[in-house]
């Protein structure tokens, strides 16, 4: 087995929004098995996927408000990948999308090291000093009021938090 080089995030950032990832941030013992590193990343993968659902639901209901209902799940998928009303989006599906091929590689050691990867680009992405997200964070910002964002966002925190335990 081998154990993961790239970062996560780095690997969907373009070559000039790449961040050097290699100076580890929160210094913890890194003694954790691979068995258990899975299980704590795969909950919080779970945990974001909910919070991505409900983000996903308000940029369609933001849609449907200005262009009319939507007319079907390939429809919204296709809007999805296609329609600058969803590309706020896209950071967020693309740090999920990397953890989810990082989590479906069985012949890779997972280590703390993951975890800090994961901590460090979720910062990024809600980092009000990091310009490249600027979007994403405006429509978290407009998102926020809706009840099902707010808990589904409290559970992949509270799921990050416990990645130190």
């Amino acid at each position: 087995m081998k154990a993961v080089a790239t970062s996560f995030y780095s690997a969907n950032l373009r070559d000039k929004d790449r961040v050097d990832l290699a100076a580890p941030c929160y210094p913890w013992p890194m003694t954790a098995t691979d068995a258990q590193v899975r299980a704590r990343l795969t909950a919080l993968a779970q945990a974001l996927r909910h919070f991505h659902s409900a983000l996903l639901d308000f940029a369609k209901g933001e849609y449907e408000f200005l262009h009319g209902p939507v007319k079907g799940p390939f429809a919204l998928y296709s809007l999805v990948m296609n329609d600058s009303s969803f590309q706020w989006l896209r950071p967020l599906s693309g740090l999920m999308a990397t953890l989810d091929e990082v989590l479906d590689t069985k012949d890779t050691v997972l280590t703390e090291r993951n975890v800090q990867d994961v901590r460090q680009a979720l910062g990024l992405l809600f980092a009000e000093t990091d310009t490249r997200f600027a979007d994403f964070r405006a429509g978290y910002a407009r998102a926020r009021g809706e009840a099902r964002v707010r808990e589904t966002e409290a559970r992949w925190r509270e799921t990050l938090n416990s990645l130190e335990a």
